[in-house]
Order: structure tokens, then C-alpha cells, then sequence
């Protein structure tokens, strides 16, 4: 007999490793399980959504999650992952990264109708002495097995400090704390993290003679080989005033056919008989991007809210299907979301309030077409749209009427080649 919260990461294709008899000790009822989440900012990244999800799935089949905050740790840094130090954050920089992305971590697991209890590692290691740490914790971990890890061991040629090579101490002890004092018996986190988990784990067998367990997920990866979570603009957050709940509602959108599949049993905590009706749909049609739009209308609402993700929907389907009147009722941030990206230009007032010929405006001033002939000749053949309204002549002159949000012009040739004139 298989645990339903395992079975559920291994149909997904989440579970990545599991030390023996984790699957026995999730047939118990109510099993404490914990995610340790380090406040490197002020706001999470789609990097760390799954470890969310996973800590939803695991109140959903009836057991008692801990999220961790890394008070503590979170002043060394992890090295797991990293090629090099971490730049250490002051104690006021931490202090308001926890704040932060402790409402945003239970606002999340609330939209999942889950709950977790969220505690912070530096209530007991604040009054820890180096002297007794290194006696009631060092004592029982060997260097050897320390170095033993990928973490440490992919560090050794350039050098790791101090600071960073006791983390897994740290992390340990905060696995033996939880276990002593909250009855928490198995450790969660990224394929990443085994190293760190299982020195947790070890440390209570060798201290208190204790059975602890430790539980891991799949690394996401693209199938380009690109990182998960990351685009040209950087992270994608899920605190909208760093990533807005268009983009990330974009990003899911956007994912390749190829990745998307995959993203689905991930991400979604929809029924597998429906994710699996989903998915057939999509094959039978890619191109309607069926499993994208499901995911990213999903996760937008859960992350956000029902109302962002409308939004995030209307502004979408405003730049594909959009008319001049959709466009001018778009507020100037929405509007310049929707353009990130797309090639611009700036200019003077003075020649729009004068009034532009349009043949000098799609070249001379924007060069956005390489000639007047070839400006012409798109004109007349119907292929070129101002703010979406069609244009037919080229001896048309533009100026205020056109102004969205009276700074504003879009030009367009053909369905998807756009260029935005910012007027300064």
C-alpha cells in the first residue's frame, strides 16, 4: 500500500527521491513534513511555487505542513545550486524579506484552501552560543560526510567559506529542533536539497537515536536547456508589484509546447482524469494552446487573485484581437506591459501638434520601414495599421487625434510586427 500524497507526486512525475520507510510513515495520519524557504528577498519566484503547491498537496491528503522561514539561515546562504559566495543581507534586509514573504506564502496556501504553520528558525538559534552549537550539533556530523556532498563538493575548487560550508549544520539542527518539539518526522524540498535533508536526518539518528525522513522533488527544466523561471527581464516573482499578474500570466502562456505537458502535472492541482482530458485536447490542437491558457489562468488566480488573472486575459487578447477602442481603454501602465518588448522610438510633440506625414513617420523619424516606396507600398496593399485601424492612405498626416493616452501612437505591419511611438 502507497501513500496517496506519494502516489500523487510520483503520477505527476514530482517525486524524485524518498529515503526508506517515508512511504510508511505518510500512511500515518496527520504526519508533519516541512519546506524550509530562505528570505534572499522580498518575494518568492515561480522557482520556489512548486514547494507551495507541494506543501497544499500535502494538507490536501490530510497532513500538517510547516513552512520555514530562514531567519537564521538565511543569514549564511545556501550553497547548494551556487557556484559562488552569497552576498550577505543585513539583519533589517532579512527581517523585512520575512515579513514579506510570510503573507505571501499564506495568502498562496489560502487560495489553495490549505493551511501551514509558519515558523522562523532564528526563535532557536538566536540564543544558540558558537560554543554550544559546535558541541551539541558539530560534534555528531564528520567532516567527511559533510564534504561528502555535491554542495560542498562542487565548491572545493574554487574555495567555500566558513559561513557557508556550516549551512547544512544549521539546516540539520533546524530538522532535529522541528522534530523534538513539533513532532515534524520528514523534510521536503527540491532535488537540490537531498544533501542538506539527509545530513538532517543523519543528525537525529546520531543524537537522539530518532527516525527522520527526507523527501524530495523533480528539478524543473526547460527542455531548450534555458532555467526554469528565468526571462530576458530576470525572475519571474510572485509579488505583482516585481513580476505583474500579466507577465506572469504571460510566462505560463508563453511556455513551449514541449515544456508544457510537463508544467501541467506539475503546477495544476486540478483532478489527474481532467489534466489527462486536458492534455489529449491539447495534442489534438497545440496550436489553440489549450494546456497554456488552462495553466496560466490557474496559477494567475491562485497566486493573485480571479479579478488579475481577467485583467491579465483581457489585456492578452487586446493585443491579438484588439480594437483602437480597446486600446485607448487601457490604463498607461497595462498598455506598456503589453508593448515590453517591442521596438519604440521617440518623438517631439511639436512635429505630432504640427501634424506628420505618414511616409516620414514610418521612416525618417521611426525607421520602422527602411523606405518611403516601401511605406507606400504597404499602405496601399492593406497591410499597415495605426493603434489597429487599418490605414489606406499614404498621404495621411498624423497627429494629436492619434495620441493614445496622449503619448502614444502603434504602428503595425501586417498581424504581429509592431513598433510604439512615445511622444516626449
Amino acid at each position: 500500500m502507497k501513500s496517496g500524497f506519494l502516489k500523487d507526486l510520483k503520477e505527476r512525475g514530482l517525486l524524485h527521491n524518498f529515503t526508506p520507510g517515508t512511504d510508511e510513515e505518510l500512511l500515518r495520519p496527520e504526519r508533519r513534513a516541512y519546506i524550509g524557504f530562505d528570505p534572499t528577498a522580498d518575494s518568492l519566484h515561480v522557482g520556489s511555487l512548486l514547494q507551495i503547491i507541494t506543501l497544499a498537496r500535502f494538507y490536501s491528503h490530510g497532513h500538517k505542513p510547516i513552512a520555514l522561514l530562514g531567519g537564521a539561515t538565511g543569514m549564511v546562504g545556501d550553497p547548494s545550486g551556487k557556484s559562488k559566495e552569497r552576498n550577505l543581507l543585513s539583519p533589517d534586509e532579512i527581517r523585512h524579506n520575512l515579513e514579506a514573504i510570510s503573507k505571501q506564502i499564506q495568502r498562496i496556501l489560502s487560495n489553495y484552501r490549505a493551511e501551514a504553520e509558519v515558523l522562523n528558525n532564528y526563535d532557536w538559534i538566536k540564543d544558540f552560543s558558537f560554543l554550544d552549537f559546535i558541541r551539541e550539533v558539530g560534534k555528531h556530523i564528520t567532516v567527511n560526510y559533510m564534504l561528502a556532498k555535491d554542495s560542498v563538493k562542487n565548491r572545493l575548487e574554487n574555495g567555500m567559506s566558513f559561513t557557508e560550508f556550516s549551512y547544512q549544520l544549521l539546516q540539520a539542527y533546524d530538522f532535529l529542533w522541528l522534530y523534538q518539539h513539533k513532532g515534524c518526522t520528514i523534510q521536503m524540498g527540491g532535488s537540490d536539497q537531498w544533501g542538506n535533508i539527509t545530513t538532517g536526518t543523519e543528525l537525529i539518528r546520531r543524537k537522539i537515536n530518532g527516525q527522520a525522513f527526507a523527501l524530495t522533488t523533480t528539478l524543473i527544466k526547460k527542455a531548450d536547456g534555458t532555467k526554469f523561471g528565468k526571462t530576458e527581464s530576470g525572475n519571474v516573482w510572485l509579488d505583482a508589484r516585481k513580476t505583474s499578474p500579466y507577465k506572469f500570466y504571460q510566462f505560463w502562456l508563453n511556455a513551449a509546447d514541449e515544456d508544457i505537458e510537463h508544467f501541467i502535472y506539475y503546477f495544476s492541482i486540478k483532478p489527474k482524469e481532467e489534466t489527462v482530458a486536458l492534455v489529449q485536447k491539447h495534442k489534438s490542437g497545440p496550436e489553440q494552446r489549450i494546456l497554456q491558457k488552462a495553466l496560466a489562468e490557474e496559477l494567475t488566480i491562485f497566486v493573485h487573485s480571479k479579478e488579475d488573472c481577467e485583467n491579465a486575459i483581457k489585456a492578452s487578447e487586446v493585443l491579438f484581437k484588439g480594437t483602437e477602442h480597446d486600446f485607448k481603454a487601457l490604463d498607461e501602465a497595462t498598455l506598456l506591459e503589453i508593448m515590453d518588448g517591442v521596438p519604440r522610438a521617440g518623438i517631439s510633440r511639436d512635429k505630432v501638434t504640427a501634424g506628420i506625414l505618414l511616409p516620414e513617420l514610418l521612416t525618417d523619424l521611426t525607421g520602422f520601414l527602411p523606405s518611403r516606396s516601401e511605406a507606400k507600398k504597404l499602405i496601399q496593399s492593406g497591410g499597415f495599421s495605426i493603434n489597429r485601424r487599418k490605414v489606406l492612405k499614404p498621404d495621411l498626416k498624423v497627429d494629436q487625434s492619434f495620441l493614445l493616452k496622449d503619448k502614444f501612437i502603434l504602428l503595425q505591419k501586417g498581424k504581429k510586427n509592431y513598433f510604439l511611438c512615445v511622444v516626449e
